[in-house]
């Protein structure tokens, strides 16, 4: 697996708006999409961690270069703050068969 991590900074107010825009992008079915996860930062509720799951690099890599991640990624930055810490790698180790998810 092969996925990023990101930092955010969302403008006051704009989590709503992310929240269903990462719900949009599931509903999608992106190639080699396995999931992802948002974390909010206890100490500053407006910084958040995403994480992005995908089965290889190479469908990583299509899905951030299609006109269609262009269209969210703009759309996506205008509840930022400024632009996000992006920090790819490969998925060492992940274990989500137990994991239940907030509605």
């Amino acid at each position: 697996m092969y996925g990023t991590i990101a930092r955010m900074k969302v403008k006051p107010g704009g989590l709503p708006a992310l929240k269903k825009m990462s719900e949009d992008t599931i509903a999608r079915q992106v190639k080699g999409y396995v999931g992802s996860f948002v974390y909010q930062m206890d100490k500053d509720p407006n910084e958040v961690y995403l994480v992005v799951l995908f089965d290889s690099k190479q469908d990583y890599f299509a899905n951030a270069d299609s006109p269609e991640q262009n269209v969210d990624y703009e759309k996506m930055i205008k509840y930022l703050g400024a632009e996000p810490e992006w920090h790819d790698g490969e998925v060492l180790s992940a274990d989500m068969k137990n994991t239940k998810f907030p509605k």
